[in-house]
């Protein structure tokens, strides 16, 4: 069992983060012509939001993945806000969000 001071300095070095694991996912949804997927991120008793946005272009699946700092108790909580957030993001990006043509990349 870890000692206070261990899960005190794994806070301050990130050592929460690195134990964070995804929670079952829900279908994914469509919103302009990309795939959305909500995969929340365990952390404690809490989930944090967390999910990827995907387009097909020119033959290629180009993947757009990201974190927010947003916290959830409830499952269902954390899927309906990942779903809102990735939606958000691609209206405010529109063409831009994959006009790089990165195959992956993190917003």
């Amino acid at each position: 069992m870890p000692s206070i001071f261990s899960k005190i300095a794994s806070m301050f070095s990130g050592g929460e983060n690195a134990g964070a694991k995804p929670v079952a996912q829900a279908e994914p949804q469509e919103h302009a012509g990309c795939r959305i997927y909500a995969e929340p991120l365990r952390e404690g008793s809490q989930l944090r939001l967390a999910g990827r946005i995907e387009k097909d272009v020119e033959g290629k699946t180009l993947v757009r993945t990201f974190i927010r700092a947003d916290m959830f108790t409830s499952q269902e909580d954390a899927l309906e806000c990942t779903f809102r957030k990735a939606r958000q993001i691609i209206d405010q990006n529109g063409s831009s969000l994959f006009a790089d043509g990165a195959e992956q990349r993190t917003t």
